[in-house]
Formats: C-alpha cells, sequence, structure tokens
C-alpha cells in the first residue's frame, strides 16, 4: 500500500465562527466546501445528522478548508455529548499538526500583522528544519515549518530501527 499525502485533519469546535475567521481570515486559507445538515435529508442511516437535517437543515455539518492543494481541515460543530478540549499533551493520541512554508521568517512576520500570538519563535530542531509553534482559538497547537538542505525529513537518520522494521 502507498499513500500519496494526507487528506485532510478533522477537528470539532464550539467556536466555528472563531475557527473560520483565524483560519480563512488571519491564515489567509479558503473554505472549501461548506456542507449543511439538509444534504442528510432523508438519510435515516446518518443518524443525529438525518435528524438534524428535520430540525436544523440550515446549520453547518461540516467546513473543509484548504490548507495546499488536495490537503484540507475539517472543522465539525461540537456535538451536545462532546467534553471540553483538554490542555495539549496531557493524553496519549494526537498531538499537533505542522504547516510547510518557504521563509519562515516571512511567514512570521505575516502571522504578526495578523494578530496572532508566536507560541515558540523560529528555531532550528534536531531534525535540521525550522520550527515555530502557534495555536488556533481552540488551542491546537501546531507548527510552521521551513525545510533546509539539512533537514533529516529529506535524508533520513534510519540505523538499527531499519533492520528491526525491515523498511
Amino acid at each position: 500500500m502507498k499513500f500519496n499525502e494526507i487528506m485532510h485533519l478533522s477537528f470539532y469546535t464550539d467556536q466555528m465562527d472563531e475557527m473560520r475567521d483565524f483560519y480563512e481570515n488571519k491564515l489567509g486559507l479558503k473554505a472549501k466546501i461548506i456542507m449543511r445538515y439538509e444534504a442528510y435529508k432523508g438519510k435515516k442511516d446518518r443518524g443525529a445528522w438525518a435528524q438534524r437535517a428535520e430540525t436544523n437543515p440550515k446549520d453547518i455539518a461540516y467546513i473543509f478548508i484548504e490548507l495546499a492543494p488536495g490537503q484540507y481541515l475539517e472543522l465539525f460543530p461540537k456535538a451536545d455529548h462532546q467534553l471540553e478540549h483538554e490542555v495539549p499533551d496531557t493524553r496519549l493520541g494526537y498531538s499537533h499538526f505542522a504547516l510547510m512554508v518557504d521563509d519562515i521568517y516571512e511567514a512570521r512576520e505575516e502571522l504578526v500583522k495578523a494578530g496572532i500570538e508566536i507560541d515558540i519563535e523560529p528555531n532550528k530542531g534536531q531534525s535540521e528544519t525550522w520550527q515555530m509553534w502557534i495555536h488556533d482559538p481552540d488551542g491546537n497547537k501546531f507548527e510552521i515549518m521551513q525545510y533546509t538542505d539539512k533537514s533529516l525529513q529529506h535524508h533520513g537518520n534510519i540505523e538499527e530501527d531499519q533492520k528491526k522494521y525491515g523498511k
């Protein structure tokens, strides 16, 4: 099996307007799909979404915001049963995502002009790749990264692990 790319990352939010403002207006990304519950009208196999199609058909079921060609951030409105967002790095599982740029310092300048707080200033990580950290209105942390000629993501550093996993 060969994967081509990450198609989308998905988040639930109880701040849809703030999240859209952040990703669309401050980061300059564009919504590509805005699906409303009315699309699920009469589709009983879709459970709660079909019910919402009857009670709140014009409400947003999900939005796909394009990060790069063919790659998206999918936002769902918070469901009634969902718990509040936890502080990052307190549970196993999902940690963060990263977006690539050509010039990390230019990206930093644009982020600051848009009113976005920089959590960790640009620095070169152990992988020889530039990184800086920001967060969205829900507290989801993510990296903005820039490859260098020495980036391990291009060159690798696999030795003993290759023997163990046979790739």
